[in-house]
């Protein structure tokens, strides 16, 4: 009986890791996954103000990646955003005020590496190219294109993961 319950056990075992593996796989597949703060010491803002600050977080949703961006802009505005990506450079609408978008379409180029193209009205307004570091511990955002205001700015934002 001894031996029934022991390998019963061991079947159940292995039958919860089975059907884990894919879930844990699933989430540790994308580095983007988790919260990112801007570093603002390693982050520059060309032709303007920089923000004062900006978290990043980025959940994974059975359609895709959610992504909310909680900016306080440099008059001490916060604008946060939200929109769902998926690495097949389809549009998706952004919710939200005060961004220069309305509309983000991205495509995944390897693991570590992602390409947006911000839209408004229809209207390409930003590329964005978005790096993970190899650890995973830091992010890298180029922005080229308008600010909510209309005017050519080029970024480069520096992130680190808190979560």
């Amino acid at each position: 009986m001894k031996k029934a319950a022991s390998r019963f056990a061991r079947w159940s075992i292995a039958a919860l890791i089975l059907i884990a593996l894919p879930k844990i796989a699933q989430a540790g597949d994308d580095p983007v996954i988790g919260t990112w703060k801007m570093n603002l010491g390693k982050s520059a803002f060309l032709q303007g103000p920089g923000f004062k600050s900006e978290t990043r977080t980025y959940e994974s949703q059975p359609d895709g990646v959610k992504v909310t961006i909680k900016t306080v802009d440099s008059t001490g505005k916060l604008v946060i955003s939200s929109y769902l990506t998926t690495p097949d450079g389809q549009r998706h609408s952004v919710t939200g005020e005060g961004g220069p978008a309305d509309a983000v379409a991205m495509k995944q180029v390897n693991d570590f590496t992602a390409e947006s193209i911000l839209m408004h009205a229809g209207r390409e307004v930003a590329k964005t190219t978005r790096v993970i570091s190899a650890d995973g511990k830091h992010m890298t955002i180029t922005y080229f294109g308008l600010d909510p205001v209309g005017i050519q700015v080029n970024y480069r934002m520096v992130f680190d993961k808190v979560q």
